[in-house]
């Protein structure tokens, strides 16, 4: 009875759309959680699964709208929350170019070659989201409008973020950068007892406490309780996968700050490898520079915490 209550609660109806952007109908039970608008600016919106190290793209230049909601519903599935919202695309007359789901976008690496407004607002279940983009053209077939859309469902929620793309819609003058908003609420690693059962319960956690020489990838030569612990946890559950995400403070580039962040991550990698046994098929490493804060990057103290290794489920079988 819930399923289907929700199910024709998503269903819903396209509400009246102003001239500028459409809006999409959404259950009574979302809850907006993140709003950021900056014009005029640039969307590349993924037309393409992951492949060959990249996500295909279209740029649409112009007012640019993004926003995130949760559902607090037990028991949806990422399909069932997308449904309605694809429906309503096509009945605007957009063009469905990408629709994908989890492995089949290209797992991980799809999740993070894309704009994800930061957690917790927005949470992405690497085992359980849908992606679709859609686009209207112009007589030439120049992208005008870009749509996509992200779901993503927890054992008690589910999560959808849109961002929407016009052309000719920007304001005069420049708007400031858009800086990332702090995410504040990654759980933070331990040595206790605790530390699986927040791991499958949250699905990520900071591995605090690891030391890197600063401005390198160089980890400290340790030992790290919270390795140990992640290590006893991967040998005790075979078949449990995970990701090792390097994020840093906003100092430096994106590009410079990535590819340290990802090093990093590399490192912490390379260590549960070699000190600890783990199998390295297990274990992937990326980094996303400075694009998920948990604090301010304002202040020494809020740049230490975002300078940290994040370890996050893949799968469990």
């Amino acid at each position: 009875m819930i399923r289907a209550r929700v199910a024709a609660a998503l269903a819903g109806v396209l509400l009246a759309a102003p001239a500028a952007a459409l809006e999409l109908a959404l259950p009574s039970t979302a809850r907006l959680t993140a709003e950021r608008n900056t014009a005029p600016d640039r969307f590349a919106a993924p037309v393409g699964v992951y492949a060959e190290g990249q996500v295909a793209r279209v740029n649409v230049d112009g007012d640019v709208r993004r926003a995130a909601w949760r559902m607090d519903t037990p028991g949806l599935t990422a399909l069932q929350v997308m449904r309605p919202l694809r429906r309503q695309l096509e009945e605007a007359g957009f063009d469905i170019v990408l629709d994908c789901a989890a492995r089949d976008c290209g797992g991980f690496d799809f999740r993070f070659a894309i704009e994800v407004l930061p957690g917790p607002n927005m949470y992405v279940n690497l085992r359980a989201f849908h992606f679709i983009t859609a686009l209207r053209r112009d007589e030439d077939g120049t992208p005008t409008e870009a749509i996509s859309i992200l779901a993503s469902t927890a054992a008690t929620s589910a999560y959808v973020q849109i961002i929407q793309a016009r052309s000719g819609d920007a304001s005069e003058g420049d708007s400031p950068p858009v800086t990332p908003a702090p995410t504040g609420a990654v759980p933070l690693a331990t040595a206790t007892e605790d530390f699986a059962a927040v791991l499958k319960a949250e699905g990520h956690l900071v591995l605090n406490r690891l030391e890197f020489e600063t401005g390198t990838s160089a980890l400290g030569p340790g030992p790290f309780a919270t390795l140990a612990r992640l290590a006893e946890l991967l040998k005790a559950e075979p078949g449990l996968r995970v990701a090792l995400v390097g994020h840093t403070d906003a100092v430096g580039s994106l590009d410079a700050n990535t590819a340290l962040s990802r090093r990093r991550a590399e490192a912490v990698r390379d260590r549960l490898v070699e000190r600890y046994d783990v199998a390295p098929d297990r274990l992937e490493a990326q980094g996303a520079g400075y694009l998920a804060p948990r604090d301010s990057n304002l202040t020494e103290a809020g740049r230490e915490q975002n300078r940290r290794v994040e370890v996050v489920v893949l799968s469990v079988q």
